[in-house]
């Protein structure tokens, strides 16, 4: 389906639909809401799903439609676009457009890559490495953009100093080694990727008496995942793609690497400022909750606080945001580490997508309908568990390869959380795997941005995508889902034949 008529669908038919099930159905005769909501959510889906009009604006129809509709009040839906989650993006992005305003991610790109680069196995391990690195802070997108002049310039070299087969090959496992290890990143901290932020948010609105899921607990679980992950990627595209040349008439080496580096300068003050931050913000993360480990428990910076409740990783975010709006540059003259013409590149579409899907979570639960749904729910057969959290990867890992996996993500946790609800297990068994898996579309260039980026270079067939890209959405299936058991288990308390008491009394 092309998609002018994909648009055109989604632009009358699914509104068609929602008056259809406003007109024409009664999914809780006690309580009429319940079927409002429905309509909402179908339409938004609908909508998400066909971009009829673009996905941030689909994101504020609950601004309009919650209050018009009596499923919640203006100030309420408001409340759902701005909170604490919304805060963590938006310092965690200012502190990737600082390092991306110095230059301090493309040197330590550089660094990573002249630490393993070598031959070609290892050339794009090196890329894979730096390229995850970086998405683990800043913007999948943004890491591919960096990473690709340079890559690119290996490739020519590569293409100069072998075989035409061996440099063509090359070339493609390397492009989408970078596409690929931006969306791996991105898995291992809480603001490496959209998925997991909205699944923090959500989890919090669907059970609210659940314990707080911070950024050091998710890192234990999310960088085990994503190390093994970016492993086998690196196996499977140098297998496909960047087998050793036949013949080389010179090696690659580490000269562009370090042409590039000679070209950047020395370090200069501003980024040697921000990496300290960048550090300070990574560390203050990961130690302001108080940490158990067997018998002994570290106590989390925050309990120095009167009020250490009150502070979240939103809130060391903005802390450290605001003294790059205070420190003074060297090199210019009246200027700090941040201005606000930089912090205005925010990406403030997702910001508002966000927001949506916060509040279309909120709506499932004020409404009724999340109730109802786990009520419908409740009569399923019983099913493994292994077999439900394997089923939710598979669904979402393939659905994500034609949707944006932020708003897939946003729509299917509230029904998670139901269905967990409904067989009684925990829901973080269905919802953890199902964020985690939104990032693991990897077979067409409109998946995420990255692919399209790496299929833009040209060097890049549909073919070769499909073919690694099929593979890699297998393996991720498995790999997540056996992790969420091998590990996930342990760092969130999760016991898959129990639900939670805060789950009962969300």
């Amino acid at each position: 389906m092309n998609g002018d008529l994909k648009q055109k669908i989604g632009l009358f038919g699914v509104p068609l639909l929602s008056v259809a099930i406003l007109a024409l159905t009664d999914l809780n005769p006690a309580n009429s809401v319940v079927t409002r909501m429905a309509a909402v959510a179908v339409l938004m889906a609908g909508w998400w799903i066909t971009e009829a009009i673009p996905i941030p604006a689909t994101a504020l129809l609950p601004v309009a439609l919650f209050p018009l509709l009596g499923i919640m009040n203006g100030k309420q839906v408001a409340g759902a676009y701005f909170n604490n989650i919304i805060f963590l993006f938006i310092g965690g992005f200012i502190m990737a457009l600082a390092m991306q305003r110095w230059g301090l991610h493309r040197r330590i790109a550089l660094r990573t890559l002249l630490l393993i680069g070598g031959g070609p196995r290892r050339i794009v391990l090196g890329f894979m490495v730096a390229t995850a690195f970086l998405s683990m802070w800043i913007s999948n997108t943004a890491a591919t953009m960096m990473m690709m002049p340079i890559a690119m310039a290996v490739i020519t070299r590569m293409k100069e100093t072998t075989d035409e087969h061996t440099g063509s090959r090359f070339a493609v496992g390397l492009l989408i080694g970078i596409a690929y290890a931006s969306s791996i990143g991105g898995m291992a901290t809480l603001i490496g990727t959209p998925p997991n932020l909205a699944f923090t948010r959500i989890f919090s609105i669907s059970f609210p008496n659940a314990p707080e899921i911070g950024f050091a607990q998710w890192i234990l679980f999310g960088l085990p995942c994503s190390a093994i992950f970016l492993t086998i990627a690196w196996g499977v595209l140098t297998l496909f793609f960047a087998r050793r040349p036949k013949k080389t008439t010179t090696t690659t080496g580490h000269e562009p690497f370090k042409e590039e580096l000679r070209r950047m300068g020395r370090t200069s003050y501003e980024e040697r400022v921000v990496l300290v931050l960048f550090v300070l913000l990574a560390v203050l993360w990961m130690t302001r909750q108080s940490i158990t480990v067997g018998a002994v428990t570290i106590p989390g910076w925050s309990t120095i606080f009167a009020a250490p409740d009150f502070i979240d990783d939103g809130t060391v975010a903005i802390a450290v945001a605001l003294l790059m709006f205070l420190i003074p540059s060297r090199s210019k003259s009246g200027e700090r580490l941040m201005d606000w013409e930089t912090a205005t590149r925010l990406h403030w579409g997702i910001v508002i997508l966000f927001g949506g899907g916060f509040a279309l979570a909120a709506g499932f639960v004020e409404s009724g309908l999340s109730a109802w749904v786990g009520g419908q729910l409740a009569g399923l057969p019983n099913v493994s568990p292994v077999v439900l959290v394997a089923s939710t990867c598979t669904a979402l890992t393939f659905l994500t390869e034609l949707t944006s996996n932020t708003a897939t993500t946003q729509m299917v946790l509230p029904l998670l959380a139901s269905l967990a609800t409904a067989i009684k297990t925990n829901p973080l068994l269905l919802m953890i795997p199902a964020t985690l898996s939104a990032s693991c579309a990897f077979m067409l260039p409109v998946a995420t941005p990255p692919n399209a980026i790496i299929f833009g270079s040209g060097e890049v067939k549909m073919g070769d995508m499909v073919k690694a890209g099929i593979v890699m959405n297998l393996i991720g299936v498995v790999l997540i889902t056996a992790m969420v058991y091998l590990l996930g288990t342990t760092v969130f308390g999760i016991d898959p034949g129990h639900l939670p008491d805060w789950a009962l009394k969300g």
